[in-house]
């Protein structure tokens, strides 16, 4: 059976870059995230920063997958070796969701699970986009198709869920300055206390360098990635012997989920990320503010670092034209000049399950990369709105999916 484009992520749809639609009303299937934040009390603005960042929405090119709350309290002493906290700090962070059954929650929000027991495939064909009587469970034992689109549903988008854990440090480069009477050493000693080693500054301390470079914010951010495990075995399991449907309810597969063990996350790694956020005596923003930004800012960045450095973490885009070939991807994202990204065309196989067949290569342009980062239209001046990228003319069209590759 030869292979046919899936089209319907753009069917009803008619899309150019000079469009007013925004990426999120592009249909495409999005990897799913839950974010939490470590918080301590005892941290300089611990309260801005957790507020900052339990009301900035996700990134839209996830869906939001968030269960119960967004924080882990703190137990680290913050005195020992960076080594030694980063050690104890993961360990302390899988105990908190083993302990607290996210990955069993996680699934439990997949699949629609009711006060009573039962599940539904609601959520999963909304995200999917596939038909829902299509993915009814029953119907599914009993046809190959079913079958087929069940088991995509699983690959596509279970198995794409992610949990991203911040645990944020805040530095004040004023009291910095205070401490060591230097500019540059307040600017170097700031960024070295947040853990950025890379920060090329140059500062003109005559006249006004110390309310310039003086002043501020250095939010760092170590953070921590997991995906929920989904496979075949976890799945057999699940359809045969844990589904329940309300109109047809079994206490003792309620129970059986309940007390089940079989869900689990998978450590990936971790990145670290900062945001330095400048103060000078004509600013209009308040500290607080300043923080909240730094914080946001932060999140923004860590997020494009660990999908830089973990494969398995990188999401898909669509285009948004094909001439110029453009995409709702910026800074945010991490993109750099000379970035390759493969582009892909979504396929159903003859099994009835969806695939992705690389057609080419394009490479972000230099001078063309949309600074969409956090408040970058108030701090920046800025007319693009998509990034531009270099390849073949004529092969390319809204809708299909690019995904970085180097």
């Amino acid at each position: 059976m030869k292979k046919l484009l899936l089209l319907t992520f753009i069917s009803c749809y008619s899309l150019s870059v000079f469009s007013q639609s925004e990426t999120n009303d592009l249909i495409y299937r999005r990897s799913s995230l839950y974010t939490l934040m470590v918080s301590d009390e005892n941290e300089g603005h611990a309260e801005v920063i957790q507020n900052s960042f339990i009301n900035y929405p996700l990134p839209e090119k996830f869906n939001s997958h968030i269960v119960k709350g967004r924080i882990i309290p703190k137990t680290i002493d913050n005195t020992l070796s960076k080594k030694e906290v980063n050690s104890l700090q993961k360990q302390a962070i899988t105990d908190f969701l083993n302990t607290n059954d996210i990955a069993k929650s996680m699934i439990a929000k997949w699949f629609n699970r009711s006060e009573k027991g039962g599940f539904n495939m609601e959520l999963i064909s909304e995200r999917g986009y596939y038909n829902a009587s299509d993915l009814d469970v029953k119907i599914a034992n009993q046809t190959e198709r079913g079958n087929a689109m069940i088991a995509d549903a699983g690959e596509e988008l279970i198995n794409n869920t992610f949990v991203v854990i911040n645990n944020f440090k805040y530095t004040n480069k004023e009291e910095v300055a205070k401490k060591t009477n230097s500019i540059l050493a307040a600017v170097s000693s700031a960024a070295a206390e947040a853990g950025n080693k890379d920060v090329s500054l140059i500062a003109n301390t005559t006249s006004e360098g110390v309310d310039v470079l003086g002043k501020g914010y250095v939010i760092k951010t170590d953070s921590y990635l997991y995906k929920l495990v989904w496979n075949e075995e976890i799945a057999s399991i699940f359809y045969n012997d844990l589904w329940n449907e309300d109109a047809d309810l079994d206490p003792e597969r309620v129970k059986a989920f309940d007390e089940t063990d079989i869900f689990s996350l998978e450590y990936i790694g971790m990145e670290s990320a900062w945001a330095d956020l400048q103060s000078t005596k004509y600013t209009k923003q308040t500290d607080e503010e300043l923080i909240a930004t730094a914080t946001i800012k932060a999140s923004d960045a860590v997020i494009a670092k660990l999908q830089r450095t973990y494969e398995v973490f990188r999401t898909k885009t669509p285009l948004l034209s094909g001439d110029p070939i453009a995409a709702k991807i910026g800074l945010k994202e991490g993109v750099e000049k000379g970035d390759k990204y493969g582009v892909l065309e979504q396929i159903i196989n003859k099994e009835g399950k969806t695939e992705y067949k690389q057609i080419g290569i394009i490479r972000a342009e230099k001078d063309l990369i949309w600074d969409n980062r956090f408040m970058a239209t108030e701090e920046t001046e800025t007319e693009l709105e998509y990034t531009t990228f270099k390849g073949s003319k004529n092969k390319y069209y809204p809708g299909m999916l690019i995904k970085q590759i180097n």
